[in-house]
């Protein structure tokens, strides 16, 4: 379980690389650390149950029990401060995506990011594909439409037309 951890951890922070300017925010990181860290007092916690359990020690099977209790109040602490707070998290990541959509202009780093967003989720603008009528570069180009990464995977001849919403 500790080895699985380690790789879901080392995963994040991998993936992170790719939609560090969308996760703006000093603690986007944490929760790949928890995890690690998680990882790591797991393994520690595993070779105490198994000394414990291989000396027949009745204090170290004890002090695993205990220490398997305090895991379980923490995920359960976890899972509801996650529950309760999904809304502000969400809230947070749209309007961070939206400034990133803003300074939007086909040729800087953010458009490279938008571009690879788009292309990988398979989307299109934050909610949808009209988020895209109310930035600059929409604005500036006049030609009444969105990025090509908002096309639709294997369309050749998509070329982001509004008046064609079915391509994207």
């Amino acid at each position: 379980a500790a080895a699985g951890l380690s790789y879901v951890g080392g995963y994040v922070i991998n993936t992170y690389k790719s939609y560090d300017n969308f996760l703006q925010d000093e603690n986007a990181l944490l929760p790949a650390v928890i995890i690690i860290c998680v990882a790591i007092v797991m393994f520690i916690i595993g070779l105490i149950g198994c000394c414990a359990t291989l000396r027949e020690s009745r204090v170290g099977l004890g002090v695993f029990l205990a220490i398997i209790l305090i895991i379980f109040i923490a995920e359960v602490s976890a899972f509801v401060l996650g529950f309760v707070y999904r809304e502000k998290v969400k809230t947070d990541v749209q309007d961070t995506m939206r400034s990133v959509f803003e300074k939007y202009d086909g040729k800087n780093a953010e458009s490279t990011v938008v571009n690879y967003l788009q292309e990988q989720l398979h989307c299109c603008g934050v909610r949808n594909y009209s988020d895209w009528t109310s930035t600059q570069w929409f604005n500036s180009t006049g030609n009444n439409s969105v990025p090509l990464s908002c096309c639709r995977q294997g369309l050749s001849n998509c070329t982001g037309s509004l008046d064609q919403p079915q391509e994207l």
